[in-house]
């Protein structure tokens, strides 16, 4: 069973990486997955909500703030230590298959993709607890994360099932913190 799935997440690798490219993403994807590319919007965020919100703006924030922290804590510690999967562009019997789009192979494993599970983390932390205000904008927060799991693939630092499975991951963890706030703290609207 696991030699085929890993036989299909290197095929949807290479077809992703190397077939499916455009010089478009080929420039702008490697800033799209890049953290610090999106650290003045979650800088933003993080000020308008307490600037605006008080209290309760606090509170969300540490929610936010949490949500990452133990995505990270969990995906390093838990599945990426647990797992030690080899990245693709890390992999000596598979890096010849990869286009590696960025100057160096991140040097830790790659199981599951961080990046992938913390924006669905954010998203659905955001998406739940914001509901009521964002409305239809929900969909665009997961568009949001898909595009940033999806250059991970396209740069060459992780597996679609990495980014899969820090989807689920993300997700997971964004509703648990959602619902914890809302238990603590009420329903919460921008307006």
């Amino acid at each position: 069973m696991w030699q085929k799935l890993d036989a299909w997440d290197k095929w949807l690798f290479i077809k992703l990486n190397s077939g499916y490219t455009n010089r478009f993403f080929d420039f702008i994807l490697p800033y799209i997955r890049d953290s610090v590319f999106w650290a003045p919007l979650y800088i933003f965020i993080l000020v308008f909500m307490t600037a605006n919100f008080g209290k309760k703006g606090w509170l969300w924030c540490l929610g936010f703030i949490c949500t990452v922290a133990t995505i990270d804590i969990i995906g390093a510690r838990v599945f990426k230590e647990g797992f030690e999967r080899l990245r693709p562009c890390q992999d000596p019997l598979f890096f010849q298959n990869v286009r590696l789009l960025l100057k160096n192979c991140s040097g830790s494993y790659s199981f599951v993709s961080n990046h992938a599970a913390n924006h669905f983390g954010i998203a659905t932390y955001m998406a739940i607890t914001l509901r009521p205000t964002l409305g239809k904008w929900i969909y665009a927060l997961y568009i949001w994360a898909a595009f940033i799991s999806y250059a991970q693939i396209y740069v060459g630092v992780h597996y679609p099932l990495d980014v899969i499975a820090g989807a689920g991951l993300g997700t997971l963890m964004g509703f648990a913190y959602s619902k914890t706030f809302h238990r603590q703290v009420g329903n919460f609207t921008l307006a």
